[in-house]
């Protein structure tokens, strides 16, 4: 782990990042460190309530940064910087593979791991939710997923269109929900025929991964 990095450290290291892959030729631009800071304090506060992150944050973790480039980029579009929201969504993208538009809002608790191949629509996602490589919660035509608390989506795993996905839900990996709601505290898997089966559980899966709300503030 690397020590503790400032948010003036970090806004300098972003605004680098910034420059190489979109640039802005127009004017000398600068990551104001204010704004970083109130980005910072969202990803310090998401990143300790994961149980594999005993440590503070640390910018050189790659679900670490990509969660802080996120509300980096919410934190711009908030302020009127959309232009430089849309550049900060794209360097996360370049850098860590996941598609996460600044105009989606992520709880204030959840879990980005292994970024690579992730895809988030404008859906509702509750708090505590788990997202694997290679997830999709994606929109069929108007209708949007709403996902509750504590919902895991495992590798590959889709949840797509109009999806009420309650809550302790897990999704096997590989697995894809389509206009299918689950009734929650269950196992989603691939059944016969490629349709979804629900198996009922007692387990709050969500505690492997994730401290409850409140323990880590």
């Amino acid at each position: 782990m690397t020590e503790p990095r400032s948010a003036e450290y970090l806004a300098r290291f972003v605004g680098h990042q910034l420059q190489s892959l979109y640039p802005n030729f127009e004017s000398a631009w600068t990551l104001d460190p204010v704004i970083m800071h109130a980005a910072l304090e969202r990803a310090r506060f998401c990143i300790r309530h994961v149980k594999a992150s005993p440590h503070a944050f640390d910018h050189l973790v790659s679900g670490h940064h990509a969660t802080l480039l996120h509300f980096l980029s919410r934190e711009l579009a908030t302020r009127g910087a959309k232009e430089d929201a849309t550049r900060v969504f794209l360097v996360n993208k370049a850098l860590h593979g996941i598609d996460l538009f600044h105009e989606i809002e992520m709880p204030d608790v959840f879990l980005i791991g292994h970024t690579v191949g992730m895809v988030f629509a404008k859906a509702t996602y509750g708090p505590r939710c788990v997202f694997h490589q290679g997830c999709t919660v994606g929109r069929n035509q108007d209708d949007r997923p709403v996902l509750e608390e504590g919902v895991i989506l495992y590798p590959n795993a889709s949840v797509i269109g109009a999806c009420h996905v309650r809550a302790n839900t897990v999704i096997a990996p590989g697995v894809q929900l389509v206009n299918t709601d689950t009734p929650g505290d269950c196992l989603v898997f691939q059944g016969e025929r490629g349709r979804p089966e629900f198996k009922p559980i007692r387990e709050r899966y969500a505690d492997r991964y994730l401290h409850p709300l409140g323990d880590r503030a």
